[in-house]
């Protein structure tokens, strides 16, 4: 599990908020509450049975950046931040994500996840989805210690997230914009947590009430960003610990492989038609090849700054907050997605 500076680092706290005593004190208070979450989730890991158990903390063990509780946890800060309902709410979000994760390696027959193989590949797809589903029904039951709010901010965000996996999982319909379709896509299933996350801060906070839309625009936003440039790592591999070009090798739409099949040039419809032709083949060698050269065409260029923009505009969100460390806190996270195309 992740501990000490390395949490507060997402955000770009433990190398850029460390010469003041103020700032000093603020990784250490976000350091020691998501140690605090990670303890009171593992003790909530329980239900009845040692098998059960192994199988429901499996992910949770195998580790993880604890983004979403980090960042109910700093907009926890424009509020009353001594407030233990944050530790509580910060569980129920990281609760969910460990959720779709199961569900997503199913959808998406993943071999590996943090490291370790895949929950359906140790035991199955049908037990994957079950402790999925027992993963959500236990933050539904943390949620509603929390009030009235949560529980419909827990719903409403689970519905977005299956909207978002059902419409990746059927495409656009023949008259949408593919490209608009996925950007949807994102939002729901990746925009719509990080959001949820940041307002869960907020409410557990007693935070202004002003302040839960902007942080949740720049929630939705930034998650969109992240996922955006998760695309162009996958032209790289390894940070995502899986081969080059894994996504497209196995049909998943990604923004550069999407914006070179709307292109109408003839570079463009060559590329495309070739990557198809190798996939088909199963030709690995000339695949890879050719994944560096989208990889290295204005179609990435684009797509890096289409997450610059996204970035741009959910920074831009934070401009009614006042400023401080948890609000710079939030723009530097924002560079920091960014970043790990450099």
């Amino acid at each position: 599990m992740s501990h000490g500076n390395s949490i507060s680092s997402n955000f770009g706290l433990a190398d850029a908020a460390s010469s003041t005593p103020e700032e000093r004190a603020l990784v250490k208070r976000l350091n020691a509450g998501v140690i605090a979450m990670e303890k009171s989730l593992e003790a909530n890991l329980h239900f009845g049975d040692a098998h059960t158990d192994t199988i429901a903390r499996y992910l949770f063990e195998a580790g993880g950046k604890r983004v979403r509780p980090l960042l109910a946890m700093i907009t926890a800060e424009f509020g009353d931040s001594t407030r233990p309902e944050i530790i509580l709410g910060a569980q129920v979000v990281e609760l969910i994500h460990l959720a779709t994760l199961y569900h997503d390696d199913v959808m998406d027959d993943a071999d590996l996840r943090r490291g370790v193989p895949t929950t359906h590949t140790v035991w199955s797809n049908s037990v994957a989805i079950i402790t999925g589903d027992l993963l959500l029904a236990r933050a539904s039951s943390l949620a509603s210690n929390l009030g009235d709010d949560m529980v419909k901010l827990h719903a409403a965000t689970f519905e977005r997230l299956c909207l978002g996996q059902l419409h990746e999982t059927t495409g656009p319909q023949k008259s949408a914009d593919r490209i608009v379709h996925y950007l949807q896509v994102l939002a729901d299933k990746t925009g719509s947590l990080i959001a949820s996350s940041a307002v869960v801060g907020l409410m557990t906070s007693g935070a202004p009430r002003e302040f839960f839309e902007p942080l949740r625009e720049y929630g939705e936003k930034i998650g969109v960003a992240f996922q955006i440039i998760d695309d162009v790592l996958d032209l790289a591999g390894g940070e995502t610990g899986k081969e080059k070009g894994n996504d497209i090798r196995n049909g998943v739409a990604t923004l550069p492989i999407l914006l070179a099949r709307a292109a109408d040039d003839a570079e463009s419809k060559s590329l495309v038609d070739r990557i198809d032709d190798a996939i088909a083949a199963n030709d690995d060698t000339t695949f890879d090849a050719l994944i560096d050269e989208l990889r290295a065409s204005r179609h990435t260029t684009e797509t890096i700054a289409r997450a610059k923009q996204w970035a741009t505009e959910a920074v831009d969100a934070l401009s009614i907050l006042p400023d401080g460390l948890p609000k710079q806190a939030l723009v530097r996270f924002a560079s920091r997605v960014i970043d790990r195309t450099t």
